[in-house]
């Protein structure tokens, strides 16, 4: 199979792309939902397709080598030592969150979740009959993180459950030590149980910086956590469904299976193969496709800080832009972006509306488009 070449246009349409579905039929470019525009590795493209000549696709157990591969790759990237039975695989990431909301306290209990972010951590509270406390994401120079002191202030008698998003979506922060070594102490402190989302932390673009679980702290906070990881982000294959939940404390981990028992399916074995072959052949690839992810970021930074009305720090993670479109002064961003050409996330989705998220995970050639576009039409916008 040829190397991959990530400047390559790919054509989504027709495949019943939800990110490319959306604009059928207009000539608007969907940078919006969260998956990429690249081919998947070739490693994951050959297992797949070896899985499927195979023929027989009945039902499947999760494979002991992908367990062993988890295992190790904690072990190998964070120092963390977690165990096999500590795995919950999962079809996706919100059902883990929503699973956590329902496993810890009781109906009518609180949730604690930052805001602005993903839209799922507001809606699986409310959904699980948990009254939501947001608290505010503070910008401290380029990077958002949690405000932990009102954090503190937030914690009432009836809160027993923190999400938290590490890397930040939509602010791309990738925490320090410090910073989680504080929020493990608030957590032990108030007797919180942390559900840690941490999907994007093989996408990490800043140099020097590197991911940390929260889990991995201390053992207190190991205890008391649920952390969501999944290859789907990285290797752009969140179509086939395959995400895990490492819950170490074996209460919690019971809870949590109980609530999920007859309602949420297991992986299917489509997303194992692929789960499998991207975890055991494509960390190489994904070496380059953050060099390429952090070009286009450093390029639209540079771009984006040139437009008028607009404003983007560079961010540490992920391949998700937060643009701050305040000083343009639009009625409606996300209609105004996508008369321009171009299909952006907006702000108020993730609880600030003052931005809108851009996925910048595509050819060069169509973030220039984009760009263009935006570009030209706030030239036409504003005021000389």
């Amino acid at each position: 199979m040829a190397p991959e070449n990530f400047d390559r246009i790919i054509d989504r349409r027709d495949t019943a792309s939800e990110k490319w579905e959306k604009y059928r039929d207009s000539e608007i470019l969907p940078m919006w939902v969260a998956d990429t525009d690249f081919m998947s590795p070739p490693a994951v493209i050959e297992a797949l397709q070896q899985r499927i000549s195979h023929g027989v696709f009945g039902y499947t157990q999760t494979p002991a080598e992908l367990n062993r591969l988890v295992v190790e790759r904690m072990q190998r990237l964070y120092g963390w030592a977690i165990e096999a039975d500590w795995l919950v695989w999962l079809p996706g990431l919100v059902c883990g969150l929503n699973l956590s909301c329902r496993s810890v306290g009781a109906d009518g209990d609180n949730v604690l979740a930052p805001k602005p972010v993903y839209p799922p951590f507001m809606t699986a509270p409310r959904l699980s009959s948990r009254q939501l406390i947001t608290v505010p994401m503070q910008q401290q120079g380029a990077r958002w993180t949690l405000d932990l002191d009102a954090l503190e202030a937030a914690i009432t008698p009836d809160s027993r459950l923190l999400l938290f998003c590490n890397p930040h979506n939509p602010g791309g922060t990738c925490y320090r030590q410090e910073e989680l070594e504080r929020l493990a102490s608030i957590a032990r402190r108030h007797d919180l149980v942390v559900c840690s989302d941490e999907i994007h932390c093989d996408l990490i673009l800043e140099p020097g910086v590197e991911h940390r679980p929260l889990a991995s702290i201390n053992s207190d906070i190991q205890a008391r956590s649920i952390t969501l990881m999944a290859p789907s982000k990285t290797y752009n294959i969140a179509g086939l469904g395959c995400s895990f939940a490492i819950i170490p404390d074996p209460e919690l981990r019971k809870a949590f299976n109980r609530v999920r028992k007859g309602i949420v399916p297991d992986v299917n074995l489509l997303g194992y193969t692929a789960a499998l072959a991207a975890y055991r052949d494509g960390d190489a690839w994904n070496l380059r496709q953050i060099d390429y992810l952090r070009g286009n970021r450093d390029y639209l930074v540079q771009e984006i800080n040139r437009i008028p009305g607009l404003r983007m720090e560079p961010v540490e993670a992920t391949y998700l832009a937060w643009i701050d479109v305040s000083a343009a002064k639009l009625e409606n961003p996300a209609r105004f972006f996508e008369q321009a050409g171009v299909g952006l996330s907006p702000g108020r989705d993730f609880g600030d509306d003052r931005f809108m998220r851009l996925n910048f995970g595509c050819p060069r050639g169509l973030l220039e488009e984009a760009v263009r576009r935006m570009r030209s039409a706030l030239l036409n916008h504003l005021p000389a």
